[in-house]
């Protein structure tokens, strides 16, 4: 089930996110996100207003997807950045994608016009996911980041919604 998420699936999203932060370099952040901190970002997230959704399985959280501004000036209020996680656990068995298209359909509800998906390089699942539902690269940008003692590529893909 995919479901607007509320302040007390804080907890299983910092849960689910902050096994990447330890132990991944797709996302940059290196400590983890206390539930309170996770929080804080899903109300910031819904008073812009944009979606914070949830995948459930067995009424446990298990991913979860969100899109936030791309930039703050004015001109950019029509585009944003998605974000898409899942529990390691429920990986590769298209539940990502669910979470995704219905992220793309409730986008289109709040008039968003360009979404744009930053994936840490080398990551053929994201990849795949993202040019699944239409996404073309449009960016590579070469060491931008460090973590885990080495440098890190981030590709852009951007669709038109």
């Amino acid at each position: 089930m995919i479901r607007p998420a509320s302040a007390s699936d804080a907890a299983a999203i910092a849960r689910i996110y902050n096994y990447y932060v330890l132990n991944s370099v797709i996302t940059f952040e290196q400590v983890e996100v206390s539930d309170l901190e996770m929080a804080k970002r899903m109300q910031e997230v819904a008073e812009i207003p944009l979606p914070w959704l949830v995948a459930e399985k067995d009424n446990v959280v298990v991913g979860f997807a969100y899109a936030s501004k791309w930039k703050t000036r004015h001109a950019y209020r029509y585009s944003v950045e998605s974000t898409v996680y899942l529990d390691p656990a429920y990986t590769g068995n298209g539940l990502g994608s669910e979470l995704y298209k219905e992220l793309l359909l409730v986008l289109r509800e709040y008039s968003v016009h360009s979404v744009m998906g930053g994936i840490a390089q080398p990551n053929p699942g994201s990849v795949a996911l993202h040019e699944k539902h239409g996404f073309q690269k449009i960016a590579h940008l070469k060491e931008v980041g460090f973590k885990l003692d080495k440098w890190i590529d981030v590709g852009y893909w951007q669709i038109l919604l």
